[in-house]
């Protein structure tokens, strides 16, 4: 199936702000990470106010939880660029691989480089003598909002092992403009899923999954699936335009398995519901799945981008973390459980003094498709 699937009304952006108060972003994950709380959000009536560990209170037997197994890499490169005398120093961001040595990227400052320029990565000196502790890269594309195309001079596994060794864990900005990333994130910015190395940023509804919480979903008879979806860095980018129907999509690269799509069929054809943990799960499974419900293998690109007025396919259960005024998550949960509940929901959860984004709590929302359209 087409991944931009069926028609949605445009809406302004503004429609989906809100203010909240920096101090409930989270800055480090709850301990142990099943400790988090959780707002439950029913297609109808109350909310309520629970923990993560209730998940399984909320699942039947039959249910199939779907999760990403992608794994966080260590996406944000510095160097220098070097032109005759002028050096730049100049960061990247890789967000979406195009081959086995090239890189999507944002780099800043964009406007010191140039096509057919060279930028050595992991050596700060000026002299950069040092080439054992480096990784060059060519320019080969210049594109909209500081994004580049780059040709690395290693390429498949011994490219992937440069970036390890010279990268950072990509922190989502509004935590690293508050502190420094530091050993605990390599830790805590990666699920218990983590398998497959591609995001440049990690699925946060995964990220409160413990083994005890795992087995006590198992106990309750729900089976656990997994996909991925190598999350992009645009995952964080602000929608600039005025307009949804302006704002482009960055593609991402998603795997579902001819097993997987199977054993989801199965599950649903019994009665079952299908549970995604979070959002990227969930954008891949509605890529996946045709006009009849029907969840096909897929291995492609998507750019889905969901709003009020999507009709959904595959996802009944929504697990995910409170998301970004304005931006295309809130965009997609407000199109899963209607606009006005999500900004009364949020506007509880801020009252209620739950923690915020990537590090903070989660909801737990029952599709409503009457608020949907």
């Amino acid at each position: 199936p087409s991944p931009a699937v069926g028609q949605r009304p445009h809406m302004r952006v503004d429609q989906f702000d809100f203010h909240l108060p920096e101090e409930r972003i989270a800055l480090r994950p709850a301990e142990p990470r099943d400790a988090a709380r959780m707002l439950v959000v029913p297609a109808a009536g109350a909310f309520e106010d629970r923990g993560v560990r209730d998940l399984p209170a909320f699942l039947r037997p039959g249910d199939a939880l779907v999760v990403n197994d992608t794994r966080v890499i260590p996406a944000r490169l510095t160097g220098v660029r070097v032109r005759e005398e002028a050096v730049a120093r100049i960061e990247a961001t890789l967000h979406k691989r195009e081959g086995e040595d090239r890189w999507r990227a944002f780099v800043r400052p964009a406007k010191k480089l140039r096509v057919g320029e060279r930028i050595r990565f992991g050596d700060d000196s000026e002299s950069m003598a040092c080439l054992l502790a480096s990784l060059d890269a060519e320019v080969v594309e210049k594109g909209e909002g500081g994004e580049a195309l780059l040709a690395f001079s290693f390429s498949g596994p011994a490219l992937d092992e440069a970036i390890e060794r010279l990268g950072q864990m990509p922190l989502p900005p509004y935590i690293a403009g508050r502190r420094a990333e530091d050993a605990r994130d390599e830790r805590d910015y990666q699920t218990m899923f983590a398998q497959n190395p591609g995001a440049v940023a990690a699925p946060t509804a995964s990220l409160h999954f413990t083994p005890e919480l795992v087995s006590a979903i198992e106990a309750r008879g729900v089976s656990l699936h997994r996909v991925t979806l190598h999350v992009g860095a645009g995952t964080f980018l602000p929608v600039k335009a005025e307009d949804t129907g302006e704002h482009r999509m960055h593609a991402e690269f998603g795997m579902i398995s001819a097993e997987t799509a199977a054993a989801l069929n199965a599950a649903r054809k019994k009665g079952g519901r299908i549970v995604a943990a979070g959002t990227t799960s969930l954008r891949i499974l509605e890529s996946a799945t045709d006009a009849a419900g029907v969840v096909r293998p897929f291995a492609d690109d998507t750019s889905i981008f969901i709003t009020p007025g999507y009709r959904f396919r595959a996802v009944d259960v929504l697990l995910t973390n409170f998301h970004l005024p304005r931006s295309t998550l809130f965009m997609l949960v407000s199109a899963f459980s209607g606009l006005e509940r999500m900004k009364v929901a949020y506007a509880h959860a801020i009252s209620a003094r739950y923690r915020f984004y990537s590090y903070g709590d989660a909801c737990l929302l029952f599709r409503n498709d009457g608020g949907a359209a």
